[in-house]
């Protein structure tokens, strides 16, 4: 039949249903036929509802949902009725896990969609959407390490297992979206939420972010018509700019060329929508060029669904609508807002009910036309409809609980946690530890008996500190001594022998545990001091420091985020480094953080140091798995750790001119981009590069020998940088272009492979067309940023 004689017979249908008494009179609308296209139950739906039912599912609620709970937060359907929110149904609820352990959710959620069905005149199911960064945020939910944490595994196939593994464990309790993952690139380390990130580098932000789609929603890609029933939709965050925010202040402006904005900021949303196919996408709080993300018509109509051709959801960031009056003043009322954040194409308020709902009034009096509300109401739905919520609204809530605590997700989150953690140095083989030779050994820190998950994180069912993991490690055999050495948030005052102050270095002092002054028992004094003594009595130490991820509540209640204007370790810290260090025992810094830091002082004097960032639940069995040899570290940084924050920006891809150098100081970085050690060495072969030479739109075979030259087994991180000799616009001094991690055993050599492609040399040129420039490209490939061999590609017309 011809689409057009299709066309006319639903338009009559339509007409037809919308008669006084259609609806009542027959069986099985077309809108609850699984067995019609889900274009055609989309339009079926849309005509039969008021206008007020279209705005309700622009509408989600957070706060108001408390309005339905009886005095055991369950769901109570008279209370829920006379609340009055759901009285033209309602699009979605944010986060049910905030209030109920599995089984409870699953129970809640099933109530709920019971009422909507039941009770509301369509009987449109609620969709449930979640937080879900490196697990739900939820009660008894697997913790995976946090997002930076899995960026440095760089193994995108391990972060698509993970995801597959939340988004089973979310569906299961009755969720169907999550607002994951980040794929901002972070390129401002003050900035609190750079722990949310893969890291500074586009590349492998996209890499990894196309595999966190995938395994949310499923390998469908981007014409996928369903969502398994054990997977959720995917929600991009943020776009765009959110990474690099002015001065490290979250949401602050983004103040960046088209350029830019197109090949760092825009790249990794560009591809996990073209490539795995992302149903859903968060606009960022920021202004772009003077214009709120949330009302940039430019970045999310023209772009991102014009040039794009993204046909998904998007939804706002919380309260963000609202801040386009309140916070940026680019309109003056919460109609304006509202209207305005439509014209951009923003299809729901997260969380709320008070802004968009604004929209009813603005179609009534002509301010805004109804089609546009058609079009976001079109795409919400199709949203509910590709989950099977018509079909199947409710969840087995024995399967909830069955689907929870598993071995399998829990050896997972372990093998994710093992291969995050980085080895950043390593003199004198201090690591791996001989757990044969020690009698005893020392874990001091403030997050030494502390599991830190990071942020966005649940109540897992189980967690295993650094202290614990390592008493589980060593065995009765060993004594393990503990002292928290500082706390973050206090200060004590010291007095010590000071030496000639080194520029660009903190003062080296020797610690003086005898002229301490005022150690009161509750002292950050008292507690370096007890943690000297516990060092003193131990064959060697541990340290483990770091961040957490407020540092206090006062940062949280101002909406700070964590955004700082240093780097350094926070508090008194460094004083507990160089207390410990002067008892002459052997000693291992490991760092718990969410954020590139100034590690000078640590950098310096420690002899070796680990990055484990957020590890997760299985932080501590991890740790100790690294520490006593029985898993070889393979992580490497996806940041670059500046010297102080005075050297920002630091990430390696800069341009030419970017790094010539400041007055009595260094501007190479602590620990480049792309760096990490490993108990055994490799070595690289020089690159090859078949065919030498290629056209515009021809490829290139990169291939390198990377051989394991010592005595253990590990994994090496592969990576391919490129650089374009010469090019009209200026160009970065190199761009990561791919990678692979590979394993290698004592002696083994391996030939790896990279495809080049015109996809790996083009950039925007300067009519901000997508070009390949005739010329020489330099290959670099090696373990890092900063070690490389180098072949030419040359490109010919």
């Amino acid at each position: 039949m011809p689409s057009s004689v299709k066309r006319l017979l639903l338009l009559a249908a339509l007409a037809f249903a919308a008669l006084p008494g259609y609806a009542q009179s027959t069986a099985t609308p077309a809108y609850k036929n699984p067995a019609l296209p889900i274009g055609d139950r989309v339009e079926d739906l849309l005509g039969r509802m008021t206008l007020e039912e279209k705005v309700a599912q622009m509408l989600c609620l957070y706060p108001e949902k408390a309005q339905s709970y009886d005095a055991q937060k369950r769901f109570d359907p008279a209370r829920a009725e006379a609340s009055g929110v759901f009285k033209n149904g309602i699009g979605r609820i944010e986060r049910p896990s905030d209030d109920h352990g599995v089984r409870a959710e699953a129970e809640y959620t099933n109530a709920v969609q019971r009422f909507m069905t039941e009770k509301t005149r369509l009987g449109i199911p609620v969709l449930f959407h979640e937080e879900a960064l490196h697990g739900l945020q939820g009660p008894d939910a697997t913790s995976f390490p946090q997002a930076i944490a899995l960026a440095s595994t760089w193994d995108p196939d391990l972060a698509q297992r993970i995801f597959s593994v939340v988004a089973h464990e979310i569906r299961a309790r009755g969720g169907h979206q999550v607002l994951a993952p980040v794929v901002d690139v972070a390129r401002e380390p003050r900035w609190g939420r750079s722990e949310e990130t893969y890291g500074e580098d586009p590349y492998l932000t996209a890499r990894m972010g196309v595999a966190a789609v995938r395994g949310f929603q499923g390998v469908g890609g981007p014409h996928v018509e369903r969502i398994g029933e054990q997977h959720v939709i995917a929600t991009l965050k943020h776009m765009a700019g959110h990474g690099q925010p002015e001065s490290g202040y979250n949401v602050a402006p983004a103040n960046y060329s088209e350029r830019v904005m197109r090949e760092v900021f825009f790249y990794p949303f560009e591809r996990a929508v073209k490539e795995a196919g992302a149903l859903s996408l968060m606009a960022s709080y920021n202004e772009v060029n003077g214009v709120p993300s949330h009302a940039n018509t430019w970045m999310l109509r023209d772009v991102l669904r014009g040039e794009w051709g993204f046909d998904g959801t998007i939804v706002s960031d919380w309260n963000a609508i609202e801040q386009l009056m309140k916070l940026h003043h680019v309109v003056g009322t919460k109609e304006e807002a509202a209207r305005t954040a439509l014209e951009a194409t923003v299809d729901i308020e997260l969380p709320g009910i008070e802004t968009y709902d604004t929209l009813v009034n603005a179609v009534r009096s002509g301010r805004v036309r109804e089609e546009q509300i058609d079009a976001a109401v079109r795409r919400l739905l199709r949203a509910k409809f590709m989950l099977g919520l018509f079909e199947q609204p409710y969840v087995d809530v024995d399967r909830a609980e069955a689907v929870s605590r598993t071995p399998e997700h829990r050896a997972l989150a372990l093998e994710a946690a093992q291969k995050a953690i980085i080895l950043l140095k390593n003199e004198r083989n201090t690591l791996p530890l001989d757990r044969t030779k020690l009698r005893s050994i020392a874990v001091i820190g403030p997050h030494a008996a502390e599991t830190l998950l990071g942020g966005y994180s649940g109540t897992p069912y189980t967690t295993v500190s650094v202290l614990d993991g390592i008493r589980a490690k060593v065995g009765a055999g060993v004594a393990v001594r503990y002292a928290e050495g500082v706390r973050l948030t206090e200060d004590s005052t010291f007095t010590r022998d000071p030496q000639p102050h080194l520029s660009g270095e903190r003062s080296i002092k020797r610690w003086q545990t005898d002229r301490v002054v005022a150690a009161s028992p509750a002292s950050n004094a008292a507690r370096i001091r007890q943690a000297v003594q516990t060092a003193r009595q131990s064959d060697a130490v541990v340290l483990v420091l770091g961040e957490n991820e407020m540092l206090s509540r006062e940062a949280w209640a101002q909406n700070h985020l964590g955004d700082r204007t240093s780097l350094d370790l926070f508090g008194q810290q460094n004083d507990l480094v160089e207390a410990v260090l002067a008892t002459g025992k052997p000693v291992v810094v490991l760092l718990l953080n969410g954020r590139a830091l100034a590690l000078h002082y640590v950098a310096q004097n420690v002899p070796a140091i680990l990055e484990g960032w957020y590890l997760g639940q299985e932080t501590g069995t991890a740790v100790a798995d690294v520490l006593f040899g029985d898993v070889n570290p393979g992580g490497k940084l996806t940041v670059t750790f500046p010297r102080s924050a005075g050297h920002l920006p630091a990430y390696y891809n800069h341009k030419p001119s970017a790094r010539r150098g400041y007055l009595f100081d260094d501007m190479t970085p602590l620990f480049p981009f792309g760096h990490g050690l490993s108990y055994t060495t490799f070595s690289y072969g020089k690159p090859t590069v078949q065919p030498a030479q290629i056209h515009p739109d021809g490829s290139a075979t990169v291939t390198v020998a990377v051989t394991n030259t010592g005595k253990t087994a590990g994994d090496e991180v592969v990576q391919l940088y490129i650089r374009d000799a010469v090019s009209a616009v200026t160009r970065p001094v190199k761009e990561l272009k791919d990678f692979r991690r590979i394993r290698l055993d004592p002696g083994q050599t391996q030939q790896v492979t990279f495809r080049v492609t015109a996809d790996k040399l083009e950039y925007f040129g300067p009519n901000m067309e997508r070009v390949v420039e005739p010329g020489a490209f330099e290959i670099m490939v090696g373990g890092s940023s900063a070690q490389t061999q180098s072949a030419t590609l040359e490109v010919i017309p």
